[in-house]
């Protein structure tokens, strides 16, 4: 977390600008003579709303913020109508959570909408709320999405200077071979059992079981991803206990001293979620715990309780990825390796037409698409490069894989640069250069009982010419990609005993 680059301070932007969004909700709710809870729930929607709004343009922003409380003030409403009618109030729970997975399907705005309908549920479990504090509760909600409007969009608009990164859509599918169907029968079984197991370990505190659950899933698609997001929430949870022993119970909710900690957990959840989701959950629980002492209600045996619910929802999640429609490590891994190497297929014939002088290739967005593509390729691996995984073998593959899908990038982004040159001049050996690349790809795409045919068909003498030695800019850059396209072929062909991808 304290080595990870930060390229343009974005990160260390956005978790300044989030303090700053959630503190002007809180300000604002109590100016208005709001409630405790009221006010507290203004913080957690203006954060919500800084950390799930994640469309590719700062137009789609506005808009998907502008539909928020379509999607969270029904879900209010619910909750709090419910609160005393179990059986029907955990009904619509599990309704919600398969509406908010299902969701995802319309991209970042069905994320965001699906995970702030849910959160809403949530949140009114937390603070207990009732039936009569309805009314203050969609004001404090409008207050903090119009506030944490007014800092993204006005104070500090950090996305006009560098537009948001594009989450890259998962392949769509039919039926329940769609990622978002399948995860939605998956969590909310999950979900259900989680509600059950909750309830009988506590009939107050049953939700963050439930929650513990909901939050595994995001970002994952995979049983691996999903079984090592669940260690880390609770790894997480675990440090974020100690400390809460250690910092909010001998605050015993103390104003002053409990809100600077508090904006400090918004900064840690907002600087870390990027590159260490362990540590985000330690600034979760702790504020989590911050904030039970201000509603007078901490003590240690709340905190343990806790880690239970957590423990339960791992386990939940953990079981529903295994047994309900799963989806293999590897057949992940597969599938975002191919989407990148067909990427750098693409950046590579962009380029070249480019500087072949053609005026409507530009390699710059499938560049910019193929980072994107690699940090799905880097989730989809964690399972397999973690440092508890037993299978040593596929570890050192997988590292190598990264290492050289990392180099092959290197290798892009010059040659991007070199065809961004308007004084580049075509090298007649670029077209040969191109297609062996192309060719390279092809071969890592093809499997195994299709290349060996081909092998046999191929007339002798018929292999592909290496070609000369680079020369030039753009040259060396297509010879280095030739390079590293051959190293992969090893990694990514392995014993069947042993896959690393479904080859």
């Amino acid at each position: 977390m304290f080595v990870a680059p930060d390229p343009g301070r974005a990160r260390l932007r956005n978790a300044s600008r989030a303090v700053i969004g959630v503190a002007l909700a809180v300000a604002v709710a109590e100016l208005c003579g709001l409630s405790l809870v009221a006010s507290i729930t203004g913080g957690l929607a203006a954060l919500l709303a800084l950390f799930t709004v994640t469309d590719s343009t700062v137009r789609a922003q506005r808009v998907t913020t502008a539909l928020l409380p379509a999607a969270g003030f029904p879900v209010l409403a619910l909750a709090t109508t419910l609160h005393g009618v179990p059986l029907a109030r955990d009904a619509v729970f599990v309704a919600v959570v398969f509406a908010g997975v299902y969701a995802r399907r319309w991209g970042a705005r069905g994320h965001a909408l699906g995970i702030f309908a849910f959160m809403n549920f949530f949140i009114t479990q937390f603070l207990h709320a009732r039936p009569g504090q309805l009314p203050e509760l969609y004001a404090a909600v409008a207050l903090a999405l119009l506030s944490a409007g007014a800092v993204r969009f006005v104070l500090w608009p950090i996305e006009r200077r560098v537009p948001p990164a594009a989450v890259p859509p998962a392949p769509p599918g039919t039926g329940l071979a769609r990622p978002t169907t399948r995860q939605a029968f998956q969590a909310t079984a999950a979900c259900a059992v989680a509600l059950g197991i909750g309830q009988a370990l506590s009939e107050d505190r049953w939700y963050w079981a439930v929650g513990t659950t909901w939050w595994i899933f995001v970002n994952t698609t995979s049983r691996g991803e999903t079984l090592v997001r669940g260690f880390r929430r609770v790894v997480g949870t675990v440090f974020g206990i100690g400390a809460g022993l250690l910092i909010a119970i001998p605050l015993n909710g103390a104003p002053a001293p409990t809100a600077a900690l508090v904006a400090l957990c918004v900064f840690g959840i907002f600087y870390t979620a990027a590159v260490s989701y362990s540590w985000m959950m330690l600034a979760v629980t702790v504020m989590a715990g911050l904030l039970y002492g201000l509603l007078g209600v901490l003590d240690p045996g709340l905190l343990v309780l806790r880690l239970e619910q957590t423990a339960v929802g791992a386990v939940c999640a953990g079981l529903a990825v295994i047994l309900v429609l799963p989806v293999t490590t590897h057949a992940t891994n597969d599938m975002w390796i191919q989407r990148a190497l067909r990427c750098v297929r693409t950046c590579t014939a962009e380029a070249a037409a480019r500087l072949a002088g053609s005026p409507v290739a530009d390699p710059a967005p499938h560049a910019a698409e193929l980072e994107l593509f690699l940090g799905r390729v880097r989730l989809s691996l964690a399972p397999l490069v973690h440092p508890l995984s037993p299978y040593r073998g596929r570890k050192a593959r997988a590292r190598r894989v990264l290492a050289l899908l990392d180099e092959c990038a290197v290798e892009v982004r010059g040659l991007v640069s070199v065809a961004a040159d308007p004084d580049a001049s075509h090298d007649a050996r670029l077209a040969a250069a191109c297609w062996r690349v192309e060719a390279a790809v092809e071969a890592l795409l093809t499997p195994e009982a299709e290349r060996a045919a081909e092998a046999e068909l191929r007339p002798a003498g018929a292999a592909v010419n290496p070609g000369r030695p680079a020369s030039g800019p753009a040259l060396a850059h297509l010879h280095g990609l030739e390079r590293l396209l051959a190293q992969l072929d090893g990694p990514l062909r392995s014993a069947s005993r042993s896959p690393l991808v479904g080859a």
